[in-house]
């Protein structure tokens, strides 16, 4: 083994967050966590000792975590996401997937700012993969675990495209699954009937937006919320279309939405193939998608993961105890899993 002996200069926020009263429960005690190094503080420098190819990794989590702190609004990074950081960045750079776009290192590009200032931007490799994908192709599928930010992100590309004047309307649909005739018989108009359904989209709009420009850009019709049942027959062109929560889609629900699209428009569609509400899960459209538009160009495919989920540590981990359930478990195949 070739030990390789080198000493880092920190800038004082680096080495601030670095070097907290509480090694274990700073980014010391992650970077020794690294096998085979050798790490110790003095002053605003880091002493570390080790395998060539292991140092790279730590100086790659050094200059990540620099460049987070200078984004404003990060400066005061909490340790869960400290930590991410450090899992994300010390491990080989993933390839991009198909996306045909280079994926830099984080942090990430902005992809907007919600009407409060808070910056919207990737925080994983699949996200900012998501993103490129939604940028480069017509149509985009990801699919992956509550958390991941499949219909936050996307909600956030078709807000600023909107704002960007690259489309001139936006289409949000969700399937009901209780959809049809059932929805007359609710009181009140339509986003009434499908309030509790849309709830998730609405929040996430108004955070942008803001709740009065949300509310004139439904009467204007710019923004249109609608259940996938009521969008046979139409065409939309220049609209960026999300269809979210598409594992309660049946194939034929499917095809009929994809159809809609018109000239300079774009799609998105994001499900969870472990939610699928259907009465058999084997009906879901998303089971079947990517083995019937694998092979069709301009459609993108992104699959994210526990790893992708940017909520609490504990969400990460009942993702990943289910996952290794239904692993350990044929007899209780996940919806949608390959018999």
């Amino acid at each position: 083994m070739n030990v390789t002996e080198e000493t880092l200069e920190l800038s004082e926020a680096v080495s601030r967050r670095l070097f907290c009263a509480s090694p274990g429960d700073g980014g010391l005690g992650l970077i020794r966590r690294i096998p085979q190094i050798s790490a110790r503080a003095r002053g605003n420098c880091l002493h570390l000792k080790g395998p060539a190819d292991q140092i790279i990794l730590v100086k790659r989590f050094v200059k990540i975590l620099g460049r987070r702190l200078e984004v404003p609004g990060d400066g005061d990074l909490d340790n869960a996401e400290l930590e991410r950081i450090f899992t994300e960045f010390t491990k080989p750079v993933p390839a991009s997937g198909g996306v045909g776009v280079l994926i830099h290192e984080e942090p990430f590009d902005e992809v907007i700012c919600t009407l409060s200032g808070k910056s919207v931007r990737p925080k994983t490799f699949k996200q900012q993969e998501y993103v490129e994908a939604i940028r480069h192709h017509l149509v985009t599928v990801a699919v992956g675990p509550a958390g991941t930010g499949k219909t936050y992100l996307a909600i956030a590309m078709a807000v600023k495209a909107l704002r960007d004047k690259q489309v001139s309307r936006v289409i949000l649909s969700r399937p009901t699954v209780e959809a049809g005739e059932k929805l007359g018989y609710l009181p009140g108009d339509l986003l009434e009937k499908v309030d509790p359904h849309f709830r998730p989209l609405y929040d996430a709009l108004q955070e942008f937006l803001g709740v009065s420009r949300f509310q004139q850009l439904l009467r204007q019709g710019i923004l249109e919320i609608t259940p996938l049942g009521f969008m046979r027959g139409r065409t939309f062109n220049e609209a960026f279309i999300v269809l979210d929560e598409a594992q309660n889609t049946t194939v034929r629900q499917m095809r009929m939405f994809l159809t809609r699209m018109g000239f300079g428009s774009r799609v998105v569609v994001t499900g969870d193939r472990t939610q699928v509400d259907l009465p058999s899960p084997r009906d879901s459209a998303l089971v079947t998608l990517r083995d019937v538009l694998g092979a069709v160009d301009d459609i993108a495919f992104v699959d994210l993961s526990a790893s992708d989920v940017i909520r609490h540590e504990l969400v990460k981990k009942i993702i990943r105890a289910y996952e290794n359930f239904f692993r350990e478990a044929p007899e209780q195949k996940e919806p949608g899993a390959t018999p």
